[in-house]
């Protein structure tokens, strides 16, 4: 199985192009993923992910997603390899987007978005609470 789950900030506003063969819509952008741990002494360390959409899912992620935001993606992973002009290979490891969505509440100075939910249920005042009582079913 081939599944990646990742929650990370966007390092910059995605990048769009199109192929050449069928003219097909692809951005692409990278993920600052925090690592789980922190090594005592140590400042918190981040992965820098790149993410790759095709098409409609490309297409939200281009218009919706910004520099700085809080995402959460599902995909898989993806390697590809190329030699260079100089006879060199190249390896590169990319994380091809399956679902993408918004990992945190509406800042206050952005405009009205009918696609800033928390699906995630991390921003303040989300509604989720835990009962104080340990009555938990699990």
């Amino acid at each position: 199985m081939n599944k990646v789950i990742l929650m990370g900030r966007l390092t910059k506003d995605p990048e769009v192009r199109y192929t050449q063969s069928s003219n097909t819509l692809v951005a692409n952008f990278n993920l600052a993923v925090n690592r789980r741990f922190v090594k005592e002494g140590e400042e918190r360390q981040a992965d820098f992910i790149s993410i790759v959409a095709w098409s409609k899912l490309g297409e939200f992620c281009s218009k919706y997603f910004k520099k700085g935001q809080q995402v959460g993606i599902i995909g898989r992973i993806q390697t590809r390899t190329w030699d260079d002009d100089q006879g060199q290979k190249h390896y590169i490891t990319d994380v091809v987007a399956e679902e993408a969505y918004f990992a945190e509440g509406k800042r206050e100075n952005e405009n009205s978005d009918p696609f800033s939910s928390d699906p995630f249920g991390t921003a303040e005042g989300s509604g989720f609470e835990i009962p104080s009582n340990d009555d938990l079913p699990f």
